[in-house]
């Protein structure tokens, strides 16, 4: 049986949802100017994009405070 976790408000979304969201709302270019990583300033994809994040603490908090402000 799952836990809820009702003070996350991150509970349950996937990084690649997250990461669809802002490509759709902002694109990569602006997303690469508010958080300068390689992944999204060169050559871009879903796919590379994920994989860094995935390796990279740092990074993918950075990405989901980006979505939570977005939100």
């Amino acid at each position: 049986m799952k836990s809820q976790q009702p003070n996350n408000p991150l509970h349950g979304v996937k990084l690649a949802d997250i990461l669809e969201f802002l490509v759709n709302r902002y694109g990569w270019e602006e997303m690469g100017k508010r958080i300068n990583i390689k992944c999204f300033t060169q050559d871009p994809s879903i796919k590379s994009s994920l994989k860094f994040l995935r390796k990279t603490p740092w990074a993918r908090t950075k990405v989901e405070q980006l979505y939570l402000d977005s939100l």
